[in-house]
């Protein structure tokens, strides 16, 4: 590489770019850092979900009110995205249209993990996943961006091995002796 002139050696002082703000890019790089995604493809698919969850309702929107197919569709589209837990009510199609990457990103495992109270940050709560120490029913999930639904939300729990269960179980003095010996 050549060496760099003067005024060029001035300019690269004068920008920081850990904090550089490029066009479109900063708002992905906030919900990436904030929900610690490690995978940059997890923005791009929930981004194409939530566009085509707004296609969909424009679509919707341009039908008659009072047509049968119109209300069947748009009863379908509330129930699946209520029952994945992206949006809050079933009431209207307002929320399917302000739908967001941010909305997914608040269903994977680990910030359900940090909203239940087993862990305090997103780091920790990856870690305890990637390692192999949660559960959801009966199978252990080792992904980050498992996407929990409603239903789902009350079977995680910790593998039945993990350390951290018998510590929690050892707080909260709910652990057996025959636990213990085992």
């Amino acid at each position: 590489m050549r060496k760099l002139a003067f005024h060029e050696q001035k300019l690269l002082k004068k920008t920081n770019f850990l904090e550089f703000k490029h066009g479109k890019g900063h708002r992905e790089g906030n919900v990436t850092q904030r929900y610690r995604l490690v995978e940059r493809d997890d923005y791009k698919k929930y981004n194409g979900i939530c566009l085509m969850v707004q296609k969909q309702v424009n679509i919707i929107k341009q039908m008659d009110p009072r047509d049968p197919f119109r209300i069947e569709t748009t009863d379908m589209l509330l129930d699946k995205l209520y029952n994945m837990g992206v949006i809050s009510t079933k009431k209207s199609l307002l929320k399917c249209e302000k739908l967001s990457v941010s909305s997914f990103c608040r269903r994977r495992l680990a910030t359900v993990m940090m909203k239940l109270k087993m862990a305090e940050h997103h780091k920790e709560a990856v870690t305890y996943i990637e390692q192999g120490h949660v559960r959801v029913g009966p199978e252990v999930v080792t992904d980050p961006a498992f996407l929990v639904t409603r239903n789902m939300e009350d079977f995680i729990t910790w593998v039945d091995s993990s350390k951290i269960k018998k510590r929690v179980m050892e707080y909260n003095d709910a652990l057996d002796d025959y636990d213990a010996m085992a």
